[in-house]
């Protein structure tokens, strides 16, 4: 296995030269970058440069051994202290990790830490000490107040092409790193040199290959797949124009990266999928889910039902949506949740909708569904949050009659063989989800009289027995409904 560490990437090299370039006037420098994007990598290379000393977390855990658990403060400052009285040019790696012991909510000495760090500082800038501190995040207020700040870019295709070509060699074959920046935009030199060389212990190398590792290991949705039931296009009926519109303005800049790229498309911002309960609504999700595996991530009723912390899960969920991008949220009965749950999430969801359209987050399609438009708040459904209507109708003549005759295909004579057209032409008005349900209780019907030596019907009487009962329950149950009080409102929609 090659094993060679690669060279630096364009990102760490600028952020290197904007560094070089703030020395000569800065006491104080703060490098920030993403997580795993190289920040010990890169001051490495300015200590190699230019000499200095480094101090990364090894040196602090030293200088906290064997003081008291409260004296955190104190460890900070002798090492400083003492690292900068024999060095001129001084870097601090991962001091957020420092600052966020001293700044936790359940830390007892709050606010300790920056009369430590006003004292370093001051002793640095009277002695033409410097010093460059490297974190994930924002720094104490000493720091930022006085600090030449330099924020590293993100990764591009040569920085994916520069780190995970140091690491397969020079004999690996050629790979798409533009393609799969495309795909995974956000992995950090980490994540690549992790993926590099686990290819490395195989014979097989190529996009695909490398690809499919990212999206099993790094593209995590919050959705088991292996729990979803499978479902293709192929299993939805009736619903044709639905899912055109999806495999045009959602799947394709998915599935379809060089068009995607040449293009510069992305999928839609905002999509109401709007129809009756039993529609396929659901089963969309379903599809879409199976379809793009780690792309997909799922908001329902039980993200936000009984959770005091639901908003911190939405959050997340958002988080992971926009660092796998293009991916789609997809948010199941929305009017349901809006209805019954806490009447600030929409406005929460409404400030989500709107970072989308930022730069970073843009590829993130956020997809709702609902019963009736008009029970969806006026704002969320607002033109430029809501790019694409779409509306699943009752399954109609045709529909129903392939619905089941795909059903009653490779069930065993004589119930296999049911006159699926006579079924549909009986079940006028019912949803595929009800067809399910019938053939189900047609095939328990016919199970009971065989288990019990009953003489046999004909298979269709089943079917039509299992269809009579469902219509007698849904009248009973719309006598015993109480009456309205709110007059629903309809909303006009169409395809866009």
């Amino acid at each position: 296995m090659y094993s060679k560490e690669p060279g630096l990437s364009p990102a760490q090299r600028e952020a290197i030269r904007k560094l070089q370039q703030g020395l000569p006037s800065a006491a104080v420098l703060v490098l920030i970058a993403a997580p795993g994007a190289g920040k010990t990598t890169i001051l490495r290379a300015l200590e190699a440069g230019l000499g200095g000393c480094r101090l990364g977390m090894r040196e602090f855990v030293e200088s906290l051994t064997g003081s008291p658990p409260a004296a955190v403060e104190e460890s900070v400052f002798q090492l400083l202290d003492r690292a900068m009285a024999a060095n001129d040019l001084l870097f601090v790696d991962d001091f957020h990790l420092i600052a966020n012991i001293c700044t936790h909510y359940e830390y007892p000495r709050r606010n300790v830490l920056d009369a430590v760090l006003t004292a370093i500082l001051e002793t640095a800038e009277a002695g033409s000490k410097k010093l460059v501190f490297a974190t994930d995040e924002s720094m104490p207020d000493p720091i930022e107040q006085r600090a030449f700040e330099v924020k590293m870019d993100d990764f591009g295709p040569e920085d994916y092409q520069t780190i995970c070509g140091g690491w397969l060699g020079p004999d690996a074959p050629p790979l798409d790193y533009n393609r799969i920046h495309t795909f995974a935009p956000s992995l950090s030199a980490r994540e690549l040199r992790n993926a590099s060389q686990w290819h490395g212990l195989g014979d097989s190398l190529d996009t695909e290959s490398f690809i499919s590792y990212l999206r099993s290991t790094y593209l995590k949705s919050n959705v088991e797949i292996k729990e979803v039931e499978p479902v293709d296009w192929t299993h939805l009926k009736g619903v044709d124009s639905v899912l055109r519109e999806l495999e045009s303005k959602i799947t394709l800049p998915f599935e379809h990266h060089s068009v995607a790229a040449g293009l510069r498309l992305k999928p839609k911002r905002g999509v109401l999928l709007v129809g009756p309960p039993g529609t396929g609504k659901t089963t969309i999700g379903r599809a879409l889910a199976h379809r793009l595996k780690g792309k997909f991530f799922l908001i329902d009723g039980t993200v936000v039902a009984g959770s005091n912390s639901f908003y911190c899960k939405v959050d997340e969920i958002f988080t992971a949506a926009k660092e796998n991008a293009p991916s789609v949220v997809f948010i199941d009965d929305a009017d349901v949740i809006f209805e019954n749950g806490d009447k600030g999430f929409y406005r929460y969801l409404l400030t989500l909708l709107d970072g989308l359209e930022s730069a970073s987050a843009e590829r993130v399609c956020v997809m709702m569904t609902a019963m009736y438009a008009g029970s969806l708040p006026p704002a969320i459904v607002r033109s430029g949050r809501v790019e694409l209507w779409l509306e699943t109708r009752l399954p109609d003549l045709e529909a129903r009659e392939m619905i089941f005759r795909e059903r009653l295909a490779g069930l065993p004579e004589p119930i296999g063989s049911a006159d699926a057209r006579r079924l549909a032409s009986a079940t006028r008005g019912l949803t595929g989800a009800d067809l399910k349900s019938i053939v189900e209780d047609g095939k328990l019907l016919f199970a009971h009289d065989q288990v019990h030596g009953k003489g046999l019907r004909s298979p269709d009487e089943y079917f039509l027995g299992a269809i009579e009962a469902l219509r007698k329950q849904r009248r009973e149950y719309n006598r015993s409904r109480p009456p309205k009080l709110v007059e629903t409102v309809k909303v006009g929609f169409a395809s866009a």
